[in-house]
């Protein structure tokens, strides 16, 4: 599939090739993660993406009724979605019922299912574990309620809103390879395999180190949760600093920022600095630590939250306004990287 662009590690390009998606992004490319690229602004594939919400003219969603169930607003990234669907459905004139499932999965499908007793003119789902909420997402379709989803993908969903997760798996796994010299030992968080972007994410970076046969990850992997996961990500990581000394550990890699910042706060008190540290998400806990030199955590990556939440409410409004020509399978927004070289001017540039 054709990838989106993705703004690479500031150290040789140029301040400004970090812009938003309405400057040139960079091209990925086989070439090194340190080399500069050449600016892009050619036009995404055919159904891959929809143009930016401005660019067209949305319908109003006046006397419509949109619900949203999201998995939780614990982190960052899911609590900005959520406000900002909402913000744009009443924006373009629609009534909102939205709801959170505080991050426990069984809630979330509940949540889901009351939707679907209020009969609203169409459901938005945010995040989810692909098992236990694919038989919920069903009952939507069955029911004739158009379903759209965020980071999300569903075989029932009309549009998914989304970063390219392969994108952001791979980069995020070349430049972590990079970094420690193509060789060393990788602690992983990996306990989502049913969340699709972690899913995603991971696989590329097992497919990545398949270029590179002197890094191994070490096992058993970490399993980090939603609750308390800061703390019990440092715990984890304590304990396993405790079993292997210096020269055993070299990153720390997670598919999202939260149990990064904890992993981080462990190896910085322990005083392992040879341990680098990359994470998703652009959480505002990481990026303080990216900031800070003398910190573990090297690397992150920033969604364009805000737009895609709007981005979806779009997609709703123009699905009921008749135009669902102009609606496609899949919504990609561009990423951002975010290393301690550009985490300045990129806080700066996405107001982070």
């Amino acid at each position: 599939m054709k990838k989106s662009p993705l703004v690479r590690p500031a150290g040789s390009l140029a301040a400004k090739s970090l812009a938003l998606s309405a400057a040139a992004a960079l091209v990925l490319t086989g070439c090194s993660l340190k080399e500069p690229q050449a600016a892009s602004n050619a036009a995404p594939a055919s159904g891959a993406a929809a143009a930016p919400a401005a660019a067209q003219d949305i319908p109003s969603l006046e006397g419509k009724t949109v619900g949203i169930a999201a998995k939780d607003i614990v982190h960052d990234f899911s609590r900005v979605v959520y406000d900002a669907v909402q913000a744009r459905v009443k924006e373009l004139g629609g009534k909102v019922i939205a709801t959170q499932a505080e991050a426990k999965d069984d809630k979330h499908v509940s949540d889901v299912e009351n939707l679907i007793s209020q009969k609203p003119d169409a459901i938005v789902v945010i995040l989810g574990d692909k098992t236990t909420l694919t038989p919920a997402l069903k009952k939507v379709d069955a029911a004739g309620i158009p379903l759209f989803t965020i980071d999300f993908q569903s075989e029932f969903s009309a549009n998914n809103v989304t970063s390219d997760n392969w994108a952001i798996g791979s980069t995020v796994a070349r430049t972590l390879a990079e970094d420690i010299g193509g060789k060393g030992q990788v602690l992983v968080f990996n306990g989502f395999p049913g969340v699709a972007p972690c899913r995603i994410r991971y696989n590329e970076l097992k497919l990545v180190l398949e270029d590179y046969p002197s890094i191994k990850l070490i096992q058993p992997e970490l399993q980090d949760k939603y609750e308390g996961t800061v703390e019990d990500a440092k715990q984890q990581v304590n304990d396993a600093l405790r079993r292997l000394p210096k020269g055993q550990i070299d990153a720390v890699w997670s598919c999202w920022d939260i149990p990064q910042i904890g992993a981080a706060q462990a190896i910085d008190a322990a005083g392992r600095d040879e341990i680098k540290v990359y994470g998703v998400d652009a959480e505002p806990g990481a990026l303080d630590l990216i900031a800070d030199p003398e910190s573990s955590y090297t690397g992150t990556v920033a969604q364009q939250t805000k737009a895609m939440g709007a981005q979806s409410a779009d997609n709703v409004a123009l699905f009921l306004g008749g135009q669902q020509d102009k609606v496609p399978t899949t919504s990609y927004l561009d990423p951002v990287f975010i290393n301690k070289e550009n985490v300045t001017e990129v806080r700066s540039e996405l107001g982070l």
